[in-house]
């Protein structure tokens, strides 16, 4: 039996910030306050995660500029993480740096080869205010990455350079999300 409710039932889903909205591009503010309007607001990040087949999302996806984000991602071994993190911030990444295909729900339908550390930690705090500390491998370290990525006002193409950026942005330009 299932002891706490499936997260994003009862949020609504809002529409995606897509690339080249400056939300996207500027550091996100620390949350204090800790009620019920944040409570709302991890739902809403829980219902448009899902509504788009997303493995996390940052409140600046959504057009809120606070340290706010959520995941349902599994790491490399099939174990599904799901949770959120208020004001995180990134202790650690260590381990091998691995180049994998790397997409945002703010630049949907693209991806690119992205460099990220096949191992890192998250801590910050619950919407109650607990601490919260979330190790991550592989796939889920990228995903904890990319998000407080998003927090601190960068995407993945800003890992990119050369030929890898400029192909992306070419896709970014010529995207019908873009018209």
């Amino acid at each position: 039996m299932r002891q706490s409710p499936i997260p994003g039932t009862h949020g609504r889903v809002r529409p995606l910030t897509l690339h080249g909205d400056p939300v996207l591009h500027s550091p996100c503010a620390e949350v204090t306050d800790f009620g019920p309007e944040l409570a709302g607001l991890v739902e809403d990040l829980f219902a448009t995660m899902y509504a788009a087949q997303g493995v996390g999302l940052a409140a600046n996806q959504i057009g809120v500029p606070l340290r706010v984000f959520v995941y349902d991602c599994p790491d490399d071994e099939d174990v599904r993480h799901v949770g959120h993190v208020i004001n995180p911030r990134l202790t650690e990444t260590d381990g091998v740096v691995i180049r994998g295909p790397e997409g945002c729900l703010s630049l949907p339908g693209l991806e690119a080869g992205t460099e990220r550390y096949d191992h890192a930690v998250v801590e910050g705090f619950t919407m109650t205010g607990d601490p919260v500390t979330v190790h991550g491998t592989g796939f889920f370290a990228r995903c904890l990455q990319h998000e407080c990525d998003h927090l601190e006002g960068r995407i993945y193409a800003d890992h990119l350079s050369g030929w890898r950026h400029r192909r992306l942005m070419r896709q970014v330009a010529g995207a019908s999300w873009r018209r």
